[in-house]
């Protein structure tokens, strides 16, 4: 089904109506119930609210240590209480929004009986009750225990979105409120849209509104945030431009490979190729499982999702590939890390390799980053649903599915920012992996602003010999045995911290943001193949301007040039980029010495269409979308 104006204009009075429900019900709940004041940014003790059961206290406390991380940059005042508080409720309504809107998807994906679809008369539910028995009390409380029971049985792959313990996770709509949500998304104009992979993504676009965005660039040319500037940036990539992009980077890169022996020549509709084009073969086709595509401002991952669909197709022909030229046919060298063994040693027929090429997509193929986590928690999700929409329609039934595993989906979290817990931290570590610690918060320092733009890779190597010594380190391309080392081991230190911080939650969102960091230095560390992205363009914001210009002096009068200089700095030589921007930087005189440094000099241009007005959304921009190939 295509998201015509009209089927749009449904889901955003949908989205828009269930922001509002959610919001106010939360609103009413922080304060009321758990003394966390949205207007004065007041908290009222612990010890008066004596009208708590014993596991609304605990959810009270949990409410008040997510306050105070989301308040340790910051100077604890009233503004900036009311603000936190205001992003609680915000991230609950949008987490609840998209739990339930998940479930359905995975009703149409043949994952789950009815469970949210019929509401409290659905399949599931009533399934649930007859081995609960009524032990779980009356229908509201039961709904409520049985839909927590499906949210934990899915955090165990989607922790973003359903760990009921996450930051955003914490409050839950009562009866009246989730009964009038359920219907809401029951509704009948848009019961077809749960079958469709895109649907999350315009929930995800539709749940800030234009007048919102509106008022943030009339108050300020410049984002004066990370969450303004991915608000402000947060523009539907259409789907024409989408498979333009993907089909001429990815499509091309295998289709070159094969010497134009791939049925990618009919399947990708947008991949510019000659009629009787046939480039020479690679002696070796590379494993599918070496290829990396990264979109570095993923948003709610549309990139991802076709390319998934190109990665099916790309998985079917190694393994015909290596059936016709035997287990060496397939190039393995640029994953020495990984234990890879040939696709045909690995699996025992082509049935079972089909099963598992779904999740071998997830785990090596996509990677995905933005500095939204709201984003992060849509991306992550919706190539779990694309998986399990591929296996739904090759008839493997739920139990046959393996377990799809995290991804490579972050979040530009800012770094810990609590001085005690830091201290507490570090003491239990080894002195030189304390200072290497230290070194890594002060390197991720305006992460939520920057994302990959932030060149940590750069400043890696100095850091490692400043805290090791410069002897016995010999460094090639930033990675260091010295470092491999040490992340492990700072993995690790984490993590026991975090399950030992159980009593303190504070000290487990501090863990965990330490360790999101750690895996997006890790990322930065990575060489791709593939980079398609639709990223934020204008002004930068006004508390990177002076580090954003320093690091790219070539491109620093736009962020779309930064963005395009980063990934062409990201790719392996031979690696296609695709992004879909202004058109402006194509003429204008200030983009000269990037025209002339970067696109003309570290890249080729291969592919561009000047699409003109009213590509993306409402953005009042003229765009073009281009394909580069990394010299």
């Amino acid at each position: 089904m295509a998201f015509d104006d009209k089927t749009r204009n449904r889901l955003q009075k949908l989205v828009s109506d269930c922001r509002g429900l959610l919001s106010a019900e939360f609103a009413i709940q922080v304060q009321q119930t758990y003394g966390l004041d949205p207007n004065s940014g007041e908290l009222t003790p612990l010890d008066r609210l004596s009208h708590l059961s014993d596991r609304e206290r605990h959810t009270a406390q949990l409410l008040r240590d997510t306050l105070a991380h989301y308040l340790a940059g910051d100077e604890d005042d009233k503004a900036h209480r009311i603000a936190a508080i205001d992003r609680i409720i915000r991230e609950q309504a949008f987490t609840v929004l998209n739990r339930l809107a998940a479930l359905l998807m995975m009703e149409a994906r043949g994952l789950l009986l009815p469970a949210v679809s019929q509401g409290q008369q659905s399949q599931a539910f009533e399934l649930y009750k007859m081995i609960a028995g009524r032990a779980l009390g009356e229908t509201g409380d039961a709904y409520r225990v049985f839909l927590f029971s499906l949210f934990d049985e899915f955090a165990q792959d989607l922790p973003a979105l359903f760990d009921r313990f996450a930051p955003q996770g914490q409050l839950f709509p009562r009866e009246p409120a989730l009964m009038q949500l359920v219907d809401a998304l029951n509704h009948h104009e848009v019961a077809s849209l749960w079958a469709e992979d895109e649907t999350i993504g315009w929930i995800y676009q539709y749940f800030n509104s234009r007048d919102e965005r509106k008022k943030m660039r009339e108050a300020s040319q410049a984002p004066r945030n990370s969450r303004e500037l991915a608000v402000r940036n947060q523009f539907f990539t259409p789907r024409y431009v989408v498979e333009f992009l993907v089909d001429n980077t990815l499509g091309r890169l295998w289709f070159n490979a094969t010497g134009g022996q791939s049925s990618l020549r009919e399947r990708c509709q947008y991949l510019l190729v000659k009629p009787d084009e046939a480039p020479p073969a690679a002696v070796k086709l590379r494993d599918p499982r070496t290829l990396k595509l990264l979109d570095p401002a993923c948003g709610s991952m549309h990139f991802g999702l076709y390319a998934f669909d190109l990665f099916l197709e790309i998985y079917r022909e190694a393994w015909d590939w290596e059936q016709t030229h035997g287990p060496g046919a397939l190039d393995l060298s640029t994953r020495q890390a990984d234990d890879l063994r040939p696709l045909c040693q690995s699996y025992a027929d082509a049935d079972a390799f089909s099963r598992d090429v779904p999740r071998l997509i997830i785990a090596h193929n996509i990677h995905g980053v933005d500095i939204d986590p709201r984003a992060a928690q849509i991306a992550s999700l919706a190539l779990w649903l694309r998986a399990q929409r591929a296996w739904h329609e090759a008839g493997t039934q739920a139990r046959a599915r393996p377990a799809v595993g995290h991804g490579h989906v972050l979040a530009a979290v800012a770094p810990p920012a609590e001085k005690a817990l830091r201290q507490h931290f570090m003491a239990q570590l080894d002195t030189l992996d304390a200072e290497l610690f230290e070194h890594t918060l002060f390197m991720l320092k305006g992460l939520p602003e920057l994302g990959v733009l932030l060149q940590v890779e750069r400043e890696l190597p100095q850091a490692i010999r400043q805290v090791f010594g410069e002897h016995g380190s010999l460094f090639k391309d930033a990675d260091t045995e010295q470092w491999t080392q040490a992340e492990t081991r700072l993995r690790a230190a984490l993590t026991d911290f975090a399950q030992a911080a159980r009593a303190s939650y504070q000290g487990r969102l501090f863990a965990q943001d330490a360790l999101q960091g750690l895996r997006l230095i890790d990322l930065t560390r990575e060489m791709f193949d593939v980079v398609v992205m639709n990223p934020p363009f204008g002004a930068l914001a006004a508390n990177t301007k002076e580090r954003l210009a320093k690091a790219y002096p070539r491109s620093k009068n736009d962020l779309l040039a930064i963005f395009v200089e980063r990934g062409l700095a990201l790719l392996r030589p031979g690696g296609r980029l695709g992004a879909i921007t202004s058109r402006t930087c194509f003429f204008l005189s200030s983009f000269q010495k990037w025209r002339e440094e970067i696109v003309l000099g570290v890249a080729t241009p291969e592919v561009m269409a000047d699409l003109g007005h009213g590509v993306m959304d409402d953005a009042m921009v003229e765009a073009a979308a281009y394909c580069l190939v990394r010299n």
